[in-house]
């Protein structure tokens, strides 16, 4: 897998850049941004991403991209876990109100 990495480094850039964004938009993000301050946001964030691959390719071979998709594993889970406590919930205040 590292090896896939390293071979193809901006396409690694690119995917450590969009799983960043969406831990962002999904977790950090409150409200709507102006356009020149989502625009800083995410150059930053292309930067970062652009630093982590260095950290994923190179020297220590650090696991960002399986890491990130751990975060986005767990964010999944805790959506499905509030929509299936939301439907119980709706449920059971159906039940009470008859």
């Amino acid at each position: 897998m590292y090896q896939w990495f390293a071979e193809n480094f901006w396409l690694t850039c690119l995917v450590i850049f969009i799983m960043m964004s969406f831990v962002y938009n999904k977790v950090f993000r409150t409200r709507r941004l102006p356009v020149l301050k989502a625009l800083i946001v995410y150059v930053l964030l292309a930067l970062g991403s652009f630093m982590l691959t260095f950290f994923q390719v190179l020297g220590p071979q650090i696991p960002i991209v399986p890491s990130l998709a751990v975060a986005i594993l767990l964010m999944l889970i805790l959506r499905i876990r509030y929509f299936v406590e939301g439907r119980r919930k709706k449920k059971d205040s159906g039940q009470t109100g008859q």
